[in-house]
């Protein structure tokens, strides 16, 4: 019998681009189910993550005209990063394999082909990579290629191009169950669970409509959270700025008592100046450091990353009613 197949969708506030991701998607489905690659208990999971427009209507009526789109909603708004855990164990109490992308119809979903493939053939975790980044503008293209650039260079490991369009085994979503991260970066995670992997190709297209939920803020959180969760790179960094700045002030103190034996007015304007700067240099070090702490004060405090407030299944499937352990 061929597999079930559960396809998870995040929304926040997708009531634009939501039908017409429901009818992709369900055409999707019914053309995999036609050709034997899956099986007729394959459904469509969407996850409300507290979203403020009619998302949660469309979905519940989508789920009301026809069973194969299930539903879950957040008690409030939690992330895309949470709202997609929410999706994955929900989705792995029943699914053989999951495939997770966005809702704003960007991702190929004909590479869900691909996907199935390598999964057959024994890939737990087959990741959706851009095969190029040519429809994106020079500064989103500069800065993305960057992010992955600078991740890698710190030693995390992590898929080129990739975001979170992937197919994962129901094994490999038990694996990820065990990380307990408060601040998540599941592009970093996965990767760790180690089972076998593939990657399938494709070309992005633009979003049907609707707005970014992707802005300049979050991905910069975003990235941040990438780096404090899997690198501590960056407090080396600080250690060796501050030796160089110890260095440096013991040059500038022999300099300025050289100068004042012999009678030369030192230039306190560039003494200032560079005071200034260092200042500033030491004030983000310290940033820096504060904000692992803080990363680390969260983490103990062991919050559930999500609590689903109500869920549409299967007919008589009782909701979910635990989060993580």
């Amino acid at each position: 019998m061929a597999d079930t197949l559960y396809i998870v969708v995040p929304c926040y506030n997708e009531e634009q681009v939501l039908d017409v991701t429901a009818g992709r998607l369900l055409e999707k489905i019914k053309s995999l189910e036609e050709g034997g690659a899956i099986s007729p208990e394959s459904r469509i999971l969407f996850v409300d993550d507290g979203s403020r427009d009619r998302t949660w209507e469309i979905i519940s009526a989508l789920h009301a005209k026809d069973g194969r789109f299930l539903g879950v909603k957040l008690s409030r708004n939690r992330g895309h990063q949470n709202a997609l855990l929410a999706g994955l164990y929900t989705a792995a109490k029943h699914a053989d394999a999951i495939i997770s992308l966005d809702a704003d119809l960007q991702d190929d979903i004909d590479a869900i082909d691909g996907m199935l493939k390598c999964y057959k053939e024994g890939a737990e975790v087959v990741y959706g990579v851009r095969s190029r980044r040519k429809k994106d503008g020079f500064f989103k293209r500069t800065t993305a290629e960057g992010f992955y650039k600078i991740m890698q260079s710190l030693g995390v490991e992590i898929v080129f191009n990739h975001a979170d369009y992937r197919l994962m085994s129901r094994r490999a979503v038990l694996g990820l169950e065990q990380f307990k991260e408060v601040n998540l970066f599941l592009r970093g995670i996965v990767p760790m669970i180690g089972y076998k992997t593939d990657k399938v190709y494709y070309e992005r297209a633009e979003r049907a409509a609707g707005e970014s939920k992707y802005p300049l803020k979050k991905m910069v959180s975003l990235a941040v959270d990438g780096i404090t969760s899997f690198s501590t790179k960056p407090l080396g960094f600080i250690f060796a700025i501050a030796a160089a700045l110890v260095m440096l002030g013991a040059a500038g103190l022999v300099v300025t008592i050289t100068l004042t034996a012999l009678n030369i007015i030192p230039f306190w304007g560039i003494v200032l100046s560079a005071m200034a700067l260092f200042t500033g240099i030491l004030a983000a070090c310290v940033a820096v450091v504060g904000l692992y702490v803080g990363k680390n004060y969260m983490e103990t405090k062991h919050r559930p990353p999500y609590i689903i407030e109500k869920y549409l299944g299967t007919d008589g499937e009782l909701p979910p009613t635990d989060t993580i352990e």
